[in-house]
Order: structure tokens, then sequence, then C-alpha cells
């Protein structure tokens, strides 16, 4: 695969690969403000599907499950400047300027600006920086950061509540936030963390629920819903493995028969 990361800053970089496609599972630490160039990107979340393309301007906030598969385009890589708004520096922009509190919230939504011609503005003046030899200076990428967060406030009031959410993630339901986020297929030690336990905890907690190993229950539920995608939604097997947290058709194609004792693709 022919992928490159070109970095301005840890917080600012340029992204760009020429493969079929790219796909991931991820829990962001930041926010992560993404602009694309080319391209088309899915990212699938516990309850609902965003589909974004070359133009397309959108805010991932921290803390939450995204299965995300990257695509070529009409000949062209995909290719996207990303900034991310750690928690420092959104704590040092918020201690600097008088603003009204909202609570933050933790639901499962990305923002979506389109092409907004300010933020589109700010995150294309970063291309011919990508171009220049030598560390980037660090009072020019705090101003550029300052600038599309005061963007993204002037474009949407609401997005205080989510940029000044600074908590950690606390214990939660477990069953509640298993059966809406088994799909993705991450380390069980960021399952716990999302829950607010070890992993030795979320393993007990667990087992006593469904008196099942974690990667059993997964492995199980993943071919469930690949069942429902063959056989109500008529998909294919090769549409389907990916966005049910297997990591290779070949894999799944396994997994499935072994369960079901026919091949995925005899199920339609």
């Amino acid at each position: 695969m022919d992928f490159q990361i070109q970095y301005l800053t840890p917080d600012i970089k340029l992204s760009s690969f020429d493969d079929r496609l790219f796909k991931t599972e991820a829990v962001f630490e930041y926010h992560m403000l993404v602009w694309f160039i080319s391209g088309e990107t899915k990212i699938i979340q516990a309850d609902k599907t965003y589909l974004f393309k070359a133009g397309d301007i959108f805010l991932i906030p921290r803390n939450h499950l995204s299965t995300i598969i990257n695509y070529p385009k009409d000949g062209l890589p995909h290719k996207a400047v990303v900034m991310h708004l750690t928690t420092e520096r959104l704590k040092q922009f918020y201690g600097s300027i008088d603003y009204q509190h909202k609570n933050g919230h933790r639901e499962s939504c990305i923002y979506s600006f389109g092409s907004q011609p300010l933020l589109r503005s700010c995150l294309a003046s970063l291309i011919p920086y990508f171009e220049i030899e030598g560390p980037f200076p660090e009072n020019i990428a705090h101003l550029k950061i300052t600038e599309a967060i005061s963007i993204l406030r002037e474009t949407n009031p609401d997005i205080d509540g989510i940029l000044t959410d600074f908590d950690e993630p606390g214990k939660v339901d477990l069953i509640n936030f298993m059966e809406k986020n088994y799909m993705f297929n991450m380390p069980l030690e960021r399952f716990g963390y999302l829950t607010g336990r070890s992993l030795s905890t979320f393993n007990r907690d667990f087992r006593k629920i469904y008196q099942i190993t974690p990667q059993r229950w997964l492995t199980r539920k993943r071919l469930e819903l690949a069942y429902y995608h063959l056989s109500e939604k008529n998909k294919k097997p090769s549409d389907v493995f990916l966005e049910v947290g297997f990591e290779d058709l070949s894999h799944f194609s396994h997994a499935f028969k072994k369960q079901y004792g026919f091949a995925p693709s005899l199920t339609r």
C-alpha cells in the first residue's frame, strides 16, 4: 500500500494513500478536524453510518468507537488534512476567553460542516507549509489551531459542549455498551477503558453477565450481524465483513462456515 503521512507538528498532518481501501477501528484520544481533498470515507458508529466525499469537513469527537474505511476515488488518492484538537490546547483556549459553560455529553455523533468556506480556507492555508523543509514554528501551529477552534464555535455555537468535555469515560452499563458497540474490532483493553474498567475488571464483569469469554461472544455477535446483512439486506460477503468487525474475507468466511455450516456466499 502506498501510504504517506506528513506531519507539520504532532497535531497537524497530511495523509495520502493510493491503495484500493484502508480500514481501521479507532478510538481517538483527541477530537479530530478533517478536511478531505480527494477520495471518499465511510465512518461507521454504533447508531449511524456517515459517508464523506472530497471537499467535506467534519469533526470526530474523542473517545467514540468508529470503523473508518477510506477509499481512493475517480483515479485520485485518498488525501486529507487532519488537525488534532488536544485537551491541553482546548483548556488553554477556553481558559483565555469568556464563554457560557455547557455540559458536555458523550453522544456518538460526528459533526459535519460540508464545505464551510471559513473552515476550508483555514485548513487549505496549511497546504503550502507541507512543502517547506525544516521544523514548523510552534507559534504558527498554535495560531492555526486557535483559528480553527474559533471558526468551529462561530459555525456551531453548541460545539462548546463537546470541546470542553475533558472528563475521562466513567463506569457505564456493560450490557448496553457492548450491545451497541460489539462490531468494532478493538482490543479488549479499549473496551474496558471506554466502559470505565480495567481489563481484569472488564473480563470479570463480562463473564459474570454473559457466562462466556468476551472474544467468543464478540465473534458470535458479529457473525449474527453478518447473517442478517446477507439474508435480509441481500449484501455480498465482500461488502459485509469489514463492517461487522473482521479484518479479512477469508477469516470471516471460515468463522461463518464454522458457526452456520455453510459459506456466507450461500446465505443469499
